[in-house]
């Protein structure tokens, strides 16, 4: 089978192409013929190496979190799905999903959401399990409350603005001018243009922050917060001694793989209350091309590579 692999830390040029033995599934495993698997601001974080602390990977290595595709074969104890199953997953960083097929826990895997096909599917596990466990699990976000999400033109901060709407909570989102009229179109209540406002001077009062970005607009996401609300972090761990000073939480969360919450998730989106919005589709074999996309910073939305 076709893998993009790296062998050692660098840019976007380790990544290359190789053949390699298609895996057999082990006890409780499903192998995933992939269809699609998209890109997540961590696989280049890893690829460079500024995750080696936390995450040290084994070379070599096929990074890819995301997949969505049909279930090839079935390990033994494996029973939820069989054959020709049609299925979306969140690998974790142990990843694998740059490649033609990809083993996966069937713990962690997933219906497709019957709507969509599987490159929009593939676009939504990580930054779809980040937004809703972020908001739900750690920030316990109800219904009535506000919510400040930044870079809620992004792949997780659109997932979030929906889950919030959802959730019947209001939703403030940042952007830069050109994606005001798309958070417009995601439902946010008030949508902040960070290129001409400081979100801190027009947002008071709310009860959580999701930030997606971290450094400044982090620490500057304190003002915003009423006393005794919850910042929750997926970049860098946030100041305690802020936290302390303005009298709220502040948490950083990485997800974890969850079928039933994707499964949660793909309801959500065969009954049309969620939409996946994505940005660039290409093949596999351009996931350099892809990475770079990435690390620009400034897709709305996802990036998917087309395995099959």
């Amino acid at each position: 089978m076709k893998a993009i692999r790296i062998h050692q830390y660098g840019g976007p040029e380790v990544l290359a192409q190789v053949e390699m033995q298609r895996p057999t599934p082990g006890a409780n495993e499903v192998l995933v013929k992939v269809h699609a698997a998209s890109v997540n601001p961590a696989d280049w974080k890893m690829r460079a190496g500024y995750m080696k602390d936390i995450f040290p990977l084994t070379f070599p290595a096929t990074l890819g979190a995301d997949i969505s595709g049909t279930v090839e074969e079935v390990g033994p104890g494996a029973a939820r799905f069989k054959r020709g199953d049609e299925v979306y997953a969140s690998l974790g960083l142990e990843g694998g999903g740059y490649a033609e097929y990809a083993l996966a826990k069937e713990t962690i895997v997933a219906g497709k959401p019957s709507t969509l096909d599987h490159v929009q599917a593939a676009s939504v596990p990580v930054a779809g399990l980040t937004a809703w466990q972020a908001l739900f699990e750690v920030a316990q976000l109800r219904a009535g409350q506000k919510v400040l999400i930044h870079a809620a033109a992004g792949g997780v901060g659109n997932f979030a603005v929906q889950f919030a709407k959802a959730k019947g909570a209001y939703v403030i989102g940042t952007s830069s001018s050109k994606n005001q009229a798309f958070l417009g179109e995601l439902g946010v209540d008030k949508a902040v243009d960070y290129q001409k406002t400081r979100f801190e001077d027009v947002v008071r009062e709310v009860d959580v922050v999701l930030d997606t970005i971290g450094g400044d607009t982090q620490e500057r996401s304190f003002k915003a917060l009423k006393k005794g609300g919850v910042l929750v972090s997926i970049v860098q761990p946030p100041s305690q001694e802020l936290a302390t000073k303005y009298g709220v939480r502040a948490l950083f969360y990485g997800s974890h793989p969850s079928s039933s919450d994707l499964a949660e998730i793909a309801n959500l989106i065969d009954v049309g209350t969620v939409k996946t919005v994505i940005e660039t589709v290409l093949p596999l074999a351009e996931a350099r091309r892809a990475h770079q996309l990435s690390e620009s910073g400034h897709a709305r939305g996802k990036i998917v590579l087309k395995a099959a």
